[in-house]
């Protein structure tokens, strides 16, 4: 098997040639941003959103990107081609640091242009039983961090709030854990947004609990209101998780998954329920819906804009 290519400041080299200094401030003090983006048989999904998300990022982070955003969305497209990821599902992680400095926090220190590097490979965060059979989940005693600390709406590369809820996860045995926020109000999990149905009704935490606004959230709310569901976004008590009638998890790595028991107590009959499958049956037409994807060039394409052939 051919080894995978990383696109790093404007070169694209082999894994094993990608590398990243140890003062670069992304490795020192988690001092960057990231996207995760999938792409389906040869087009990214959403990956304007994605894009103008990543910039959002580095606005409020004040890093300065050398390259467009109209760049940035080629460099995804090229990665993802130059390792023939056309078929199936690929897994995209788009990273900026503020590149090297000192050993001093004093972003100042950086006087070079920002670290960038985009991944393509593949990725199956879940085995496909459990989309049948469903997660159990505990709810973390890990907090989600304040939002007047750290919003969590830039993907910062500091995500050890996130693996220490994971940690919880582990070991207790679960699949996936539910995080509150510093209220106790029900917020996010570890790496999806969360969704419940009660009495016909969608509820899903709202963006000032200090939730990621998910783009697979916000599609999966789009479909959701299309299909004639009410959407409430609001503030919820685990409780409700508890009392609900279905419950599901929503990411860019997961898509819909269900959940079927929090806390050793089952959601609804303790299988997936009909909502979720619904909007489930609606979500692969949705992502093949003209405007949410991004073309993918062929491989040789790509490897030519770097001067690089196809083997063989």
């Amino acid at each position: 098997m051919a080894e995978l290519l990383v696109w790093m400041n404007g070169k694209l080299m082999p894994r094993s040639e990608a590398t990243v200094s140890v003062f670069d401030h992304g490795v020192l003090y988690g001092d960057g941003f990231f996207e995760g983006i999938k792409s389906w048989d040869g087009k990214v999904f959403k990956l304007k959103e994605h894009i103008d998300r990543f910039y959002e990022s580095a606005h409020f982070l004040e890093i300065k990107l050398a390259q467009r955003r109209e760049e940035m969305c080629d460099i995804v497209a090229d990665t993802v081609a130059a390792n023939g990821l056309h078929q199936g599902i690929a897994y995209i992680r788009l990273v900026a640091t503020r590149g090297v400095g000192d050993l001093g926090i004093n972003p100042k220190k950086c006087k070079d242009d920002p670290t960038v590097y985009c991944i393509a490979s593949e990725i199956q965060l879940y085995p496909e039983e459990m989309y049948q059979k469903g997660l159990h989940c505990i709810t973390c005693n890990t907090r989600r961090l304040s939002v007047q600390s750290l919003p969590a709406r830039v993907k910062s590369l500091n995500y050890v709030n996130n693996i220490l809820g994971l940690i919880e996860v582990n070991r207790a045995g679960a699949d996936e854990g539910v995080m509150l926020s510093q209220d106790g109000f029900v917020a996010e999990c570890t790496a999806d947004n969360i969704f419940f149905v009660k009495n016909g009704k969608i509820c899903t935490p709202a963006p000032f609990h200090g939730i990621l606004q998910g783009i697979t959230r916000d599609s999966i709310i789009e479909i959701a209101r299309r299909e004639g569901f009410e959407v409430e976004e609001g503030t919820y008590l685990t409780f409700d998780l508890y009392t609900a009638d279905e419950c599901w998890l929503t990411g860019t790595g997961a898509d819909l998954i269900p959940v079927i028991e929090i806390d050793g107590r089952s959601i609804g009959d303790g299988t997936p329920g009909k909502v979720f499958k619904q909007l489930r049956s609606k979500w692969r037409d949705y992502i093949d819906e003209p405007g949410h994807s991004y073309p993918i060039p062929t491989k040789e394409e790509a490897l030519s804009k770097f001067g690089m052939a196809t083997a063989g």
